[in-house]
């Protein structure tokens, strides 16, 4: 049975609209034209050092090494100096009040995450509007009356701490939830009674990356933390290793379970299986392959038993079936495929139940004894229900520009839900019947806009090397192809991550101004699967740099824009993207928006940055060929002085310690020194924020009504 979903939409007034007591009423959406970019005056004096670094025979200079002491007050100071400038340059900007009124009438709609259901009991998050976080909500069953089980907003005066994650326990008599403060990737754990609402004495600290399992019997659970150094600090650089805390006890008495004291660099995280009997230790040491072991929970003399262990692709766990473990996995099958693993204290016999295809396998979900499995097709979302055998039951297809999330629950589950959302759809959220495959409409989310004035389409270029590459343009119906309009093009290219059509508040407010966004779905992702990521990594990671000047040419060759009124933008790897490109075509660019960039590549992996695994996807500056590909790329050591750049706003937060914030500062100060024309170089430093998630509401509006109106202004 094929199930043909349209995306549809809740008929809205013509124009755009805001709430007020309860009613909409137009209002005008343009914003005038702005006048010449202002003068950004004097820069703050930033001191350099004599600092040179040998590599392989290559001398590099390494002027502003002293801005990676971030705790230092001097470079507090600087900091300081550097806020001083931006934000009063940026308050002033012509378009920044009409943007943030945009922004804030724009974001206040009612938000629904996709819900899940253990037990008898339906799990969601809700934001009302402009809540600075989501609100956790629990109902008995798909009829019974919401109540709130955690209010994070109720946490913090500023709304600056966040859940970052949440995992209910499988009788759902318990949630252990994770808190992360000021953005940093450092959590706490914590428990509640899903009964009584009511928090346990139960807290554990020195997490960073790790799930929660949960024993069968909800007695305590399974997670990863790092040990203490000698300043009584949790220490990231360490071997992570696994724990098990029982509930109700104190982190100290938390039992070590397992960890690699002789391989530094692998970090195993741990699953629950076959009720209780065995642990499944997926280790990560890097995004391309990764290797699977087994510990009895009954034996602890029993060996540690290998699942997969040749470290030839990912192997990710889907979920178990009696004495069947199921995983998806890219060995040899650089698109995924589905593995069966008869499993008996030992490795039984290993089969393949769905085969790769020449669309991508995103994700499975094992649910009601069927397989669901996520494809993109030329990076649109389609599912496939599959019996445990492999044959296909159930397909759902969808007739628009879309992506598919959802899906979860555990594998007695007999409903299940999913939600569909696009560039100009803010989302639909359905249940599924698991029996009878059939869907029905549970949730639509109304942001009180009529998408039908807005289109998206997707096109394809051809990159440097004659690589076909697909992009997303999203913009108001009936557009000129004259070569005037102001156009963002976003990016990012790594790590093996997918960008899907998904609905951003802050890109409609930038469309619904008549300008244009464009997606480039890049190498180094994962959309076309494993060959397109490696593709993109390493020696070949100029080919993502490429990619993303292709579809700027491409933009206006077709007469979107030119480059006087073309901008980049990107984030964390994308940053890096959005940095190399500026620095090796300025000339094609009037704005550039590199945010919590990776920067400079020949130290990114150092201790103070403690980012040494992402060398699977950028490689190492102490292997000689990986450095020389890093040295002709690295966004700090290719700035060239008396270049004209484009305007660039480089933004980072002070709690970054995914990608520290010194990458911002150095990059900002250099950009800043060999500037040679009017273009304003900005560095906005946000306090209290990390690396992007849990950032409250009001921050991301204040953010992006700086981002916005910075690019209005440069874009002439």
């Amino acid at each position: 049975m094929k199930n043909i979903i349209k995306m549809t939409f809740v008929a809205a007034t013509a124009g755009l609209v805001v709430a007020c007591a309860g009613t909409y009423s137009t209002i005008e959406t343009t914003v005038q034209q702005p006048m010449a970019m202002p003068s950004v005056g004097a820069y703050p004096k930033t001191r350099t050092v004599d600092q040179v670094d040998d590599y392989h025979g290559t001398k590099v200079s390494d002027p502003y090494r002293w801005l990676e002491g971030e705790k230092d007050a001097e470079v507090s100071q600087w900091v300081n100096a550097q806020n001083t400038l931006s934000r009063p340059y940026l308050s002033k900007l012509p378009s920044r009040e009409h943007y943030k009124e945009r922004l804030t009438a724009l974001w206040d709609y009612e938000k629904y995450s996709t819900p899940y259901m253990v037990k008898d009991k339906l799990f969601y998050s809700y934001n009302n509007g402009l809540q600075n976080q989501y609100v956790m909500y629990v109902a008995d069953g798909l009829k019974g009356k919401p109540s709130v089980l955690i209010d994070p907003n109720a946490l913090s005066d500023d709304g600056t701490v966040s859940m970052a994650s949440t995992e209910v326990s499988p009788k759902a008599s318990f949630l252990a939830y994770m808190l992360s403060d000021g953005g940093t990737d450092w959590k706490t754990i914590h428990v509640r009674n899903i009964e009584s609402k009511a928090d346990m004495t139960d807290v554990i600290e020195g997490v960073k990356f790790t799930g929660v399992s949960w024993l069968p019997d909800e007695s305590g659970f399974y997670y990863s933390r790092y040990p203490k150094n000698a300043q009584g600090n949790y220490d990231d650089s360490q071997n992570v290793s696994i724990y098990f805390h029982q509930l109700g006890t104190l982190q100290t008495e938390d039992k070590l379970i397992f960890g690699f004291d002789d391989k530094p660099t692998w970090n195993p995280y741990a699953s629950v299986a076959q009720d209780g009997n065995t642990l499944l230790i997926s280790v990560f040491e890097g995004y391309q392959a990764n290797g699977v072991y087994a510990k009895s929970l009954t034996d602890e003399s029993a060996e540690l038993v290998p699942i997969f262990d040749k470290w030839d692709g990912r192997y990710d766990l889907i979920g178990e079936k009696g004495n069947a473990l199921f995983f998806t996995s890219t060995a040899n099958a650089p698109t995924g495929k589905v593995l069966k693993v008869e499993f008996d204290k030992t490795v039984k016999q290993v089969s393949t139940v769905i085969n790769s295809t020449e669309d991508t396998l995103k994700s499975v979900s094992l649910l009601g004894g069927k397989l669901f499995a996520q494809y993109l097709k030329d990076v649109k979302a389609e599912v496939s229900v599959f019996d445990l055998s492999g044959k296909k039951v159930d397909e759902l297809t969808f007739a628009d520009i879309g992506n598919v999330s959802g899906f979860y629950g555990s594998e007695s589950a007999s409903t299940t839900f999913y939600k569909l959302t696009g560039f100009t759809n803010p989302g639909q959220v359905y249940t599924y019947d698991v029996k009878s495959g059939e869907s029905a409409l549970f949730k639509s989310i109304d942001t009180g806009i009529n998408y039908d004035n807005y289109e998206t389409k997707q096109v394809f270029f051809t990159s440097k090397d004659g690589t076909k590459v697909p992009m997303f343009i999203v913009h108001k119906k009936g557009l000129e192809l004259d070569g005037n309009n102001k156009t963002l093009l976003y990016g990012y290219g790594g790590f093996n991550i997918s960008l899907t059509p998904s609905y951003s508040v802050s890109r409609m407010v930038w469309v619904e101004q008549g300008n244009v966004l464009a997606i480039a779905n890049l190498r180094g992702g994962g959309e076309y699967g494993q060959q397109w990521h490696k593709a993109g990594t390493k020696l070949d990671k100029q080919n993502v740099f490429d990619d993303f000047i292709a579809g700027a040419e491409y933009l206006i060759e077709r007469g979107y824009t030119q480059p006087q009124k073309l901008g980049i933008q990107g984030g964390s790897n994308g940053g890096l993207l959005v940095g190399a490109t500026l620095t090796q075509r300025p000339e094609l660019f009037a704005a550039a928006l590199p945010a919590v960039g990776v920067l400079d590549m020949l130290r990114y992996h150092t201790p103070s940055a403690n980012a040494r695994a992402w060398s699977s996807d950028y490689g190492l500056s102490e292997n000689k060929e990986e450095f020389e590909a890093l040295y002709a790329y690295s966004p700090l050591h290719n700035t060239k002085s008396g270049t004209c750049y484009p305007a660039t706003l480089v933004t980072t937060g002070d709690h970054d310690d995914r990608v520290v914030p010194w990458h911002s500062y150095k990059f900002a100060a250099q950009l800043q020194a060999d500037q040679s024309c009017d273009n304003p170089v900005l560095l906005r430093v946000e306090t209290r924020a990390g690396h992007g998630a849990g950032t409250p509401t009001w921050m991301r509006i204040e953010g992006y009504a700086d981002q916005w109106a910075f690019l209005e202004s440069a874009l002439k």
